[in-house]
């Protein structure tokens, strides 16, 4: 496993390679300290960099995040919501044709280990406002924010 940290706007995002994919890519307060030269990492950082300057909409990078099966559909499901757009949990539950389990759809979004690449910061609540993000609710704002201002400010949603 490498590691690498960089700095961003919303604070240091760790991230994290296993046998060439990237596995996360998460919010820290805590600095891990030296950071590997990996190609997938320097290419995760160099992306990240493009998204947090405007210049990017789509990750292109080797993805395997550790999660259930149940998660992984979620989280390719989330991948699918565009860039400087929402959707909701009820949404995604819907696209899963599991309209039960919005719930589930929450935590499985809670637990995306790849912050802003798998953009979980995307869903909101039914009622159009913010829920729980993992990396806490003003990085989630600063996110919707910056996309949809580079996107002309128009907020655009997935179901209606």
């Amino acid at each position: 496993m490498f590691k690498r940290s960089m700095s961003t706007p919303l604070g240091p995002l760790v991230l994290e390679v296993e046998d060439g994919y990237l596995t996360q890519a998460q919010f820290s307060e805590e600095d891990p300290g030296e950071s590997d030269d990996d190609p997938v990492l320097v290419q995760a950082e160099a992306q990240l960099r493009q998204y947090f300057k405007g210049e990017l909409e789509e990750f292109d990078l080797p993805l395997r995040p550790h999660g259930t099966d149940f998660d992984q559909k979620v989280w390719t499901e989330l991948k699918e919501v565009p860039y400087g757009r929402t959707s909701t949990y009820g949404f995604l539950a819907n696209k899963l044709e599991n309209p039960g389990a919005i719930r589930a759809v929450g935590r499985a979004n809670g637990r995306n280990p790849l912050a802003i690449i798998v953009p979980c910061h995307r869903i909101i609540g039914s009622d159009g406002k913010l829920t729980g993000y993992a990396g806490g609710l003003r990085r989630k704002h600063w996110l919707l924010q910056h996309e949809q201002s580079k996107r002309g400010g128009v907020q655009g949603n997935l179901f209606g």
